[in-house]
C-alpha cells in the first residue's frame, strides 16, 4: 500500500548506541535526513524536538541555496 507523503510529515528513528540515543529524523516529501545524538536519560520528546528543528532548519538552507534535494533516489 503506497501513498503519497503529506507536506511536512516526519519520519523519526530512536536507535540506542551504547549510553546514547540516536535520533534520525526524515523528511517525507524530499527526503532529507538528519541525526541528532541525546543521551538515553533525555526524554523521547525533547530529542524529537531536537531533531525535527534541525531538519526544519536544514530544509531552510536547502531551499535557499537554490539546491533541490535529489528526487531520483528510488
Amino acid at each position: 500500500m503506497s501513498r503519497d507523503p503529506r507536506p511536512g510529515e516526519v519520519y523519526l528513528e530512536f536507535r540506542p548506541v551504547g549510553q546514547q540515543v540516536k535520533v534520525s529524523a526524515i523528511d517525507a516529501a524530499t527526503g532529507i535526513e538528519v541525526s541528532v545524538f541525546g543521551p538515553t536519560s533525555a526524554s523521547q520528546e525533547d530529542l524529537k524536538r531536537i531533531a525535527v528543528r534541525k531538519l526544519q532548519r536544514r530544509i531552510e538552507q536547502e531551499k535557499g541555496s537554490g539546491r533541490e534535494p535529489d528526487s531520483n533516489l528510488y
